[in-house]
């Protein structure tokens, strides 16, 4: 049994979702993206995990596939269309100098290397990668 929260979360603004399957969340901070997405009127329209990025694994020196958490198309405050990619991911898993054990450096490394591949994949798709940690969610212990 995970210590994380997990589970299919279920769509309330139906028309706005356009992945192929029912939301998967794996942790409590996905859960919250996943209400963000669906509850926001800026969000025009999301998908869990639909995108499939190819990249190399810096520890096995294996090509094998990335899924980012989210896709996103949303109107800015200029009423410009945008379009991200959002990845879900503790603060201490995205850089080397913020991974405090051997455990979180080696995910630091192997995130670089799938965010590299989808910073790529966004440049050729007219698109912007994010990666989203407990900091930009939650300010003093309440959702932004």
């Amino acid at each position: 049994m995970s210590k994380y929260a997990q589970g299919k979360y279920q769509v309330i603004n139906t028309a706005k979702y356009v992945g192929n399957r029912m939301p998967t969340y794996r942790s409590s901070w996905e859960f919250t993206f996943c209400t963000f997405c669906d509850n926001n009127i800026s969000v025009l329209q999301w998908a869990s995990e639909s995108i499939r990025i190819p990249y190399r694994n810096p520890f096995t020196n294996k090509q094998t596939i990335y899924v980012p958490d989210f896709i996103i198309m949303y109107q800015g405050k200029d009423g410009q269309k945008r379009g991200e990619l959002i990845e879900i991911k503790p603060h201490k898993e995205t850089t080397l100098e913020s991974a405090k054990s051997v455990r979180d450096q080696a995910a630091a490394i192997l995130n670089m290397c799938k965010w590299e591949a989808a910073r790529a994949f966004c440049n050729q798709n007219g698109l912007t990668f994010r990666v989203v940690t407990e900091h930009d969610m939650f300010h003093q212990g309440r959702p932004k």
